[in-house]
């Protein structure tokens, strides 16, 4: 009888580890061996790297597709940015898809290749956003089926949730990466008037129900809390008031930085000032990243920009502070062949090598070169 009840004990603890939902604060490069030199050093920095609309619309589909191994190929499309990624402590992207299988598709209802969240995790993303209003393409199934694939490849996500046990004990979703503990949050406007299926979650921006989120982050005493938008008017490359309202909002309710997508251009960053806890602050927004890799190649759809955030932790104060917020930008170059068709990501940085590299048409090459003087234009002059 003994062995019968140890044996059934065994086996309730195994189903358990199991089932058992991730916790809400993943510990990420820290040990209890290295805690006690952060705390020895005077600061200590942080690098986040943040980008906008990872997209697949049918071309890029139809260009990742190897008809002789009935696979698909993303290596071409992020191998330029990968440097910048890995560099990165934490990458963070905005997964404007589905993983629901077959038939893959591109817009208005999206699935795309699992090789798509295979490369990603390869090229060193370490957290997708997944609350945005292409999230429902597929229902229910499509939902599951992208959390269940990141959470198989070890990808960290956040925004849609299986159901509100699994919500409530993983969100806000906290990082512990080298003495920093980073608070996340992540909302979208709408899901294109498909409704969620319960007990499906997806987090809508709802003031309130941010307000109670942002309130549980601070009970867990994070250094930094960022948040997540998907908000805005698509193809407006100005914020508007709704963001602006919004966006003081979070800052006023605990949030410390705000990125946002959505609008498929690039929007303008802003310092806003803000009183929280009858103290006088400030705050940074990225209104929009624009599009990181999509198929859209219309002037200012045809890139974004990867927002590098440096944060600095004073480990005596343990005083965080947002120490520099900078932007690169990067152009989706579709290289057309007459047997093939790459989608790539280019940092502006090395626009002459690039062109030089590919011989780029000349209407590539001005098409390049209009999206990093349009991007910059606009960031400058908002400054």
């Amino acid at each position: 009888m003994k062995k019968i009840f140890l044996q059934f004990f065994v086996l309730a603890v195994i189903v358990l580890i199991v089932v058992s939902p991730r916790p809400s604060t993943v510990l990420s490069g820290d040990s209890s061996k290295h805690i006690e030199s952060y705390m020895n050093d005077t600061a200590r920095k942080i690098t986040l790297l943040f980008v906008g609309d990872v997209m697949q619309h049918g071309p890029q589909i139809r260009a990742a597709y190897n008809p002789e191994t009935d696979t698909y190929n993303y290596t071409d499309c992020f191998q330029y940015v990968k440097p910048y990624i890995s560099k990165a402590n934490i990458a963070i992207a905005n997964f404007e898809v589905t993983l629901a299988g077959k038939p893959y598709a591109g817009y208005p209802v999206f699935s795309a290749p699992d090789e798509l969240a295979n490369e990603l995790k390869n090229v060193g993303f370490d957290l997708l956003i997944t609350a945005n209003n292409h999230c429902l393409d597929r229902g229910k199934n499509g939902l599951e089926k992208t959390i269940s694939k990141l959470d198989n490849l070890g990808i960290y996500h956040t925004g849609t949730f299986v159901n509100d046990t699994f919500r409530k004990q993983n969100y806000p979703f906290v990082l512990l990466k080298d003495g920093f503990k980073l608070a996340f949050l992540n909302y979208t406007f709408g899901t294109n008037g498909i409704e969620v299926d319960a007990p499906n979650v997806v987090n809508y921006i709802d003031k309130k129900q941010i307000e109670n989120d942002l309130l549980k982050a601070k009970l867990q005493n994070p250094d930094f809390v960022i948040v997540t938008m998907h908000w805005g008017v698509e193809y407006q490359r100005k914020q508007n008031q709704e963001q602006e309202d919004l966006a003081k909002f979070c800052f006023e309710n605990g949030a410390d930085l705000i990125i946002g997508m959505h609008p498929h251009v690039v929007q303008p960053i802003e310092t806003i000032s803000y009183i929280c806890q009858n103290a006088k602050k400030e705050g940074v927004v990225y209104y929009s990243l624009g599009n990181y890799v999509s198929n859209q190649r219309a002037q200012y759809k045809d890139g974004g920009i990867m927002a590098e955030i440096e944060l600095t932790k004073n480990m005596k104060s343990k005083q965080t502070k947002l120490s520099k917020n900078t932007y690169i930008p990067v152009w989706v170059y579709k290289q057309e062949m007459p047997s093939d068709t790459n989608f790539m990501i280019l940092p502006s940085e090395n626009y002459q090598e690039y062109v030089t590299k590919f011989n780029m048409s000349e209407k590539d090459k001005s098409d390049f070169k209009q999206f990093i003087s349009d991007t910059k234009e606009l960031l400058e002059e908002n400054k």
